[in-house]
């Protein structure tokens, strides 16, 4: 019986090193070295697929697609006995963060998380990250086998596949027998536009707290599901600067504790170890600071987690370059270094489990009890249902915790819209946030009104307070109020039925309005709009209102077609019996307008932005559901111009701007949308467009004549004395022009630069214009804040029978400005009706 038992017992573990034995290496499997050349997205995924089946110790989830269809995966690698508890494990970290009851595990890992690969043509992380993979799997790695036991490690190998897969597709097909080291070759020169952003064009590395993407809404959704207590987004920069790793530079937000602070210093000195060994390069505290929260970083840091980039010194670099000191850069090199620091900062995760745990649990318990920020309760005006509601949706999404209404309705704030502490009664489908709750960190960080900045040298916006991006009023509370409902307790409209009106009305205040709108004129409805409010069945409509009138209607599906269309989008419409309205111009009066359907083309191509271009194509596409055509500026030349009504120009640099033949179309009725730097370069041109508003401190300066002299080591300093990073300023609004319809008589714009013009003449429209105390919050230099005074920033221009329209800053910005997105879908369908 002993020697049968024995038998066994030698064939099971002859089988069970058998099996251990087989796992393949990434060299092994793909059959070359990593860094030999670049692996596409799917034989990365056939990877971890193929470890999934290997390794008893690993557990692969597919947590979404991107808008390509490619999978997005996250790995999950611990010991035996924790990959098969991964929910306990999971349930416990939110118990460790308030967010589930019960007392907390004493034996469970603490959580590392890697992210690879956000910017697609930054591709070295991806290979690192197979690499790293197998370390953490091979049986005969008892390094990495011992760390495993107190920490649970999830890498997600690819954040923007569709990008890495456009850069890896160019390079591969431009490559030659050898690299070439030469930096203006072919290979080192992606063309537009790049494999950076995702399909839309966006920088998901800007998308953490807005979550515009599909990616990021799937990747974050899983993330809030576990908030790891590391997390790491791997990345790569210029091929001439070495590698970077935490500590981060100067700014850092306030409410990042003292512990993640030093615990950053304690993996860098880690990380430097093998650096220091095997002679690489790198810095620490520069360049990369921790303040705008919807890094890879900063978001996981506002959440409880040690949150840093690595940054390796690659971009364009293909598999080899010579960088500016004569050195040769290799991807071979640039994957090894990532590899490092991966290994590196898993061992110190291990290392320090216990205290990581601690303080992560620290973090929560001071934000539930003690949050911080003088407001410790947030109401929101709800002026507008869709827009509270997309509100209430986002910080849905960040794990944020709200409600409606108060049960003591007279509360005293501090109103973000005057500045001024002033009394005011809460409605009860206002939304109410109270400060007290396991997100207290990340909420406080969105909302506060005016960003505090210990240091003006940033690295992105400084400004992004959620009631100026939402344009909806709100009031910051002292004391800690519950809000009375944890739902609306509005009246959602009811579908309505059969009807055989004489008109119908739509409100015009909302994305949701333009969305109907573009439903309506796809099929073949024609709509109208009023340029003066009037009332009609007990209800008041705004300039802007849509009209949708029988008339011009001679169909017989009309009512069925507009009744259905409203329902499927849950719009609310009211039907009118009559033509004679109660207060105001009647329906066949001539403040009535027809809406033409715009055919629209959106500038693309090289010289274009292409993360600018990327916001208008996704809200065409993924928000309002209307067709844009597209078109190469270069191919502009060949297109039929009079195939379209409106023509967009995001921010860009564009050779021969305005051309003859551009000035020629909107002459004959065409309408020009041009936005950011698409307005400078219009301005002082010989036509008649636009003038820059003088920089008064060009001539201060010449009439100065102090003798000063600049020292070198402020340079970096006095530079950003004239540069806006990203600053909020609020301007005064004409609305009653069609481009302001649905706007209140301000607009708060996230301005990043201090571009400002002088005001359009007596046959144009100076839309909205801002004052000499405009600026609300974020770092301005003081040079920028003067010069932004008395002028022009949205602005109409009539030119024959067409338009030009002056958007000078960026009303879709990254898609989170939903501020701006009215105004932009006003510049479309509504200006030259």
């Amino acid at each position: 019986m002993i020697k049968k038992l024995l038998a066994v017992f030698l064939i099971s573990l002859f089988v069970s090193t058998g099996f251990a034995q087989s796992i393949q290496s990434p060299e092994q499997f793909l059959g070359y070295k990593l860094g030999e050349q670049y692996t596409p997205h799917h034989r990365i995924v056939d990877y971890f697929k193929y470890i999934a089946g290997a390794a008893r110790n690993t557990k692969l989830q597919q947590f979404g697609t991107t808008n390509e269809g490619r999978p997005l995966l996250a790995m999950f690698i611990g010991s035996d006995e924790n990959i098969g508890r991964l929910e306990e494990i999971r349930h416990n970290n939110m118990r460790l963060a308030g967010m589930e009851s019960g007392a907390p595990l004493a034996n469970a890992p603490e959580i590392t998380w890697l992210s690879y690969n956000v910017h697609g043509n930054e591709p070295a992380s991806s290979e690192a990250a197979m690499w790293v993979l197998f370390d953490l799997v091979d049986p005969a790695n008892t390094r990495t086998k011992a760390w495993l036991k107190n920490t649970l490690v999830v890498i997600d190998p690819c954040l923007n596949p569709d990008g890495r897969d456009r850069y890896v597709n160019f390079y591969n097909s431009v490559k030659g027998l050898t690299p070439d080291l030469y930096l203006a070759s072919r290979e080192h020169a992606e063309p537009w536009p790049g494999g950076r952003v995702n399909h839309y064009y966006f920088d998901l590395n800007r998308d953490w707290a807005w979550q515009s993407q599909k990616e990021t809404q799937a990747r974050v959704g899983l993330f809030n599901q576990w908030l790891p207590q590391i997390h790491v987004d791997f990345h790569e920069q210029g091929i001439n600067a070495p590698y970077y790793f935490a500590p981060a530079a100067e700014p850092y937000h306030k409410d990042i504790t003292q512990w993640q602070r030093d615990f950053q210093v304690t993996i860098g000195k880690n990380n430097a170890k093998d650096f220091d060994k095997n002679g690489w390069m790198y810095f620490t505290k520069q360049e990369f600071d921790l303040l705008y929260p919807s890094y890879g970083d900063t978001y996981p840091l506002y959440n409880g987690s040690i949150g840093m980039t690595y940054e390796q010194g690659g971009i364009s670099g293909g598999l080899a370059v010579v960088t500016r000191n004569g050195d040769t850069l290799t991807l071979v090199q640039r994957v090894a270094h990532h590899h490092s620091t991966g290994i590196s900062t898993i061992e110190t995760a291990s290392e320090n489990a216990e205290k990581l745990k601690t303080e992560f649990k620290k973090f929560y318990d001071n934000s539930r009890t003690n949050p911080p920020g003088e407001y410790k309760t947030y109401v929101i005006k709800n002026d507008n249902n869709e827009k509270t509601d997309m509100l209430a949706k986002m910080l849905g999404r960040n794990g944020i915790q709200y409600g409606f209404g108060l049960a003591n309705k007279s509360v005293t704030g501090y109103n973000y819209f005057n500045g001024k502490t002033e009394a005011y009664n809460v409605g009860p489908n206002d939304l109410v946030i109270n400060a007290y709750q396991p997100k207290s960190v990340l909420l406080h960080v969105l909302m506060e009104p005016k960003t505090f900045i210990p240091d003006s040298a940033t690295y992105d916006i400084t400004a992004w307070a959620l009631p100026y991006a939402y344009g909806l009023k709100a009031y910051g509370l002292k004391e800690s109020l519950k809000p009375a409902n944890s739902s609306w307790s509005i009246v959602k409209p009811q579908p309505l039925a059969s009807s055989h009106a004489y008109a119908y009305v739509s409100a015009w205040q909302s994305v949701a309005d333009v969305r109907f709108l573009a439903a309506l004129l796809k099929k073949g409805i024609k709509v109208r709009y009023t340029d003066k409010p009037f009332e009609a069945g007990g209800k008041k409509f705004t300039a802007g209102s849509l009209v949708i009138a029988r008339t011009s209607n001679d169909r017989t599906d009309f009512d069925q077609t507009v009744i259905q269309t409203a329902n499927e989008l849950g719009h609310e419409l009211m039907p009118l019996s009559s033509g004679f309205v109660d207060k105001g111009n009647d329906i066949g009066s001539d403040a009535i307008h027809l809406i033409k359907q715009p055919r629209v083309l959106l500038v693309a191509g090289d010289g274009v932005n292409s993360e600018a271009m990327g916001e208008v194509w996704h809200l065409f596409e993924q928000q309002l559901k209307y067709p844009v055509t597209l078109v190469r500026y270069q191919d502009l030349g060949r297109a039929k111009m009079s195939d379209f009504d409106v023509a967009i120009f995001p921010d860009g640099r564009y050779l021969d701007f305005p051309s003859e033949k551009l000035q020629s179309w909107i002459r004959d009725g065409g309408r020009l949308i041009a936005i950011d730097n698409a307005v400078a370069l219009l301005a002082d041109k010989k036509t008649s467009f636009l003038k820059r508003k003088e920089d008064k401190d060009k001539k201060d300066d010449a009439k100065d004549k102090s003798f000063t002299v600049k020292k070198y080591g402020d340079r970096d300093r006095e530079a950003i004395s004239g540069t806006i990073p990203g600053a909020i300023f609020k301007l005064s609004i004409d609305n009653t022009h069609p481009l302001a319809f649905g706007l209140p008589d301000y607009y708060y714009s996230l301005k990043m630069n201090d571009d400002i013009y002088e005001l359009l003449g007596d046959d144009d429209w100076n839309v909205g214009t801002v004052k000499k105390d405009s600026y609300v919050s974020g770092f301005a230099g003081y040079k920028s804040k003067q010069k932004i005074a008395n002028g022009m920033l949205l602005g109409v221009q009539n030119m024959g029978r067409g338009q030009v329209v002056y958007l000078t800053d960026d009303p879709l910005f990254r898609s989170f400005w939903e501020n701006g997105k009215l105004l932009f879908s006003n510049a479309v369908f509504m200006v030259g009706q």
